[in-house]
C-alpha cells in the first residue's frame, strides 16, 4: 500500500483530495497549481473585503437558524423542550457562548480550513452537556494503525488527545476523512485579490497620478541629478499643495496610464466574481451589482442561494450533530433540524393565499395557521375545514342542491 501510496504522489494521481492515509491528516494541497504564490493566511484574507463579506454572509446566516430538538413518538414528533439535546443545541452550547455565537466560531474555521473541531463534554451516562469550539489551526487529526482517530488539541504548551467520541467534527468536501481547506486550494485567487488591492492603494495614495519625466536640454552630473529627483519628488507622487517652477528649458512630462488603462479595475471586478466562486455566494449578494444571473431578480437570486449553498451546509451540519454529539440511546428518540422556515418565508401576501387554500381544504386548521403567525388561537379553530361545494367525483350529479342561509349550495345535503 506504501509502494502504490508513493506510485501515485509520483506521478500526480490522486492527492490529498482523493488519497487516504493512515497518520497525521492534512486538508491542503499537495501540489501547487501555480508555484511561489504567498500564502495571504486567515488574517489577510479577510482583509479582502469579499471574502470577509462571503465568509460573514454564510456562517451568519447559517448560525442565526434556531437548531430545534423533536421527540418522535408513534411516528409522529414533538418539540422536545425539556430535553438535555434542547438545552445544549437551542439555548446554551456552553457557559460562555450563544448558540449564534458558537456555530459562527465554528462555521469560520470549517470555511476556511475545510474543517470545524468542537469539544464534546459528556457526563457519566454519556450524554453531552457542553460544546466548546476548538480552532482548527491548533487541532490535529491522526488515524492511528487499528484505523480509530483521535484528535491532538493544542493550548500553549498543553496538549489535550481526545477520541473520536468527545470531538464534534464538521468536514467540508474531502475524502471523508479530513474536508478540504478551502483557504490553501484558492490561495492563488486570494494572493491576486490582494496585490490588485496593494496596486490600487498605491495608485490612489499617489493622487491617481503615476511618475513622470523630467527634460533638461543638457546632460547633468551624478550629483545634479539627484539633487533634481530629491527636489521634485513630491510632483513625481502627484502632490499638489504647493507650486513648482522649472528652471533652465526644464520641462515635465508625466506618464499618463489610467487605472482603466492599467486593467486595474476590471480585474478588481473580476476577482470579486472569483471569490465568490470559490464560497458558492451570488456576487451580487456582496454588494457586486454589476453582476445580473440567476433569473430576473434578487429574489431567485437569494432562493438559489439558500437551496444551493445554505441547505447542502445545513444537512451537513445536521448529520454531524446526529453522528457525533448525539449517543446510540439518544439517536433512537430524538431528531436535530436546524430550522429553515424562517428563511424562506414568503411575502404576507403570499402566506395569506397558502393559509387560506390550506384551511379551505382540509389540510391545516385556522388555529394552526396563526400560530405561524404568532397569533393567539381563536375559539373553533382546532377544527379542519372545507369547502361545501367540494364533493367526490363519484358523487357528481347523484347529489340535490339546496339554498343555505347565505346563499349557497350544501353538496352533501340530500
Amino acid at each position: 500500500m506504501n509502494f502504490l501510496n508513493g506510485f501515485f504522489s509520483l506521478f500526480k494521481f490522486g492527492g490529498r483530495a482523493l488519497g487516504d492515509q493512515p497518520g497525521l491528516q492534512s486538508g491542503s494541497p499537495s501540489t501547487s497549481l501555480i508555484s511561489d504564490v504567498p500564502s495571504v493566511g486567515v488574517d489577510g484574507a479577510l482583509q479582502i473585503s469579499t471574502v470577509w463579506r462571503c465568509v460573514e454572509l454564510l456562517a451568519k446566516t447559517i448560525a442565526t437558524l434556531p437548531v430545534m430538538v423533536y421527540e418522535s413518538k408513534n411516528g409522529l414528533r414533538e418539540l422536545a423542550r425539556d430535553s438535555s439535546l434542547w438545552q445544549l443545541l437551542h439555548e446554551s452550547p456552553n457557559s460562555r457562548m450563544t448558540p449564534c455565537e458558537f456555530w459562527t466560531a465554528l462555521l469560520l474555521n470549517l470555511l476556511f480550513r475545510g474543517n470545524g473541531y468542537a469539544r464534546i463534554e459528556r457526563r457519566d451516562n454519556g450524554e453531552a452537556y457542553a460544546l466548546w469550539p476548538m480552532p482548527a489551526d491548533q487541532t490535529e487529526m491522526r488515524v492511528l494503525p487499528d484505523g480509530s482517530v483521535v484528535y491532538l488539541y493544542r493550548i500553549g504548551s498543553d496538549v489535550a488527545v481526545l477520541s473520536a467520541d468527545n470531538v464534534l467534527h464538521l468536514k467540508e468536501m474531502g475524502n471523508g476523512t479530513i474536508g478540504l481547506a478551502r483557504l490553501d486550494y484558492m490561495k492563488a485567487t486570494t494572493a491576486e485579490s490582494a496585490n490588485a488591492q496593494g496596486a490600487a492603494n498605491k495608485l490612489f495614495a499617489n493622487g491617481g497620478k503615476p511618475t513622470g519625466v523630467l527634460m533638461v536640454d543638457h546632460v547633468l552630473s551624478k550629483d545634479q541629478r539627484l539633487a533634481v529627483q530629491k527636489n521634485f519628488a513630491e510632483m513625481a507622487i502627484g502632490t499638489t499643495s504647493r507650486l513648482y517652477v522649472l528652471e533652465a528649458s526644464m520641462t515635465y512630462t508625466p506618464i499618463n496610464i489610467t487605472p482603466e488603462d492599467m486593467q486595474l479595475l476590471a480585474t478588481r471586478q473580476y476577482g470579486t466574481e472569483e471569490l465568490c466562486r470559490w464560497f458558492g455566494v451570488a456576487p451580487v449578494l456582496v454588494g457586486h451589482s454589476n453582476v445580473t444571473t440567476w433569473g430576473t431578480g434578487v429574489a431567485e437570486i437569494v432562493e438559489g442561494f439558500y437551496k444551493l449553498t445554505i441547505r447542502p451546509g445545513l444537512v451537513n451540519l445536521e448529520q454531524a450533530i446526529r453522528k457525533r454529539v448525539l449517543t446510540p440511546a439518544q439517536r433512537a428518540r430524538f431528531i436535530v433540524e436546524f430550522s429553515f422556515d424562517g428563511l424562506l418565508r414568503a411575502s404576507l401576501k403570499d402566506r395569506m393565499e397558502i393559509y387560506s387554500k390550506a384551511t379551505q381544504n382540509g389540510l391545516k386548521t385556522r388555529n394552526e395557521c396563526r400560530q405561524l403567525e404568532n397569533d393567539p388561537p381563536m375559539a373553533g379553530g382546532d377544527e379542519l375545514t372545507a369547502q361545501s361545494n367540494l364533493a367526490p367525483l363519484n358523487m357528481l350529479g347523484k347529489i340535490k342542491p339546496t339554498g343555505g342561509t347565505n346563499g349557497t349550495q350544501d353538496p352533501f345535503s340530500n
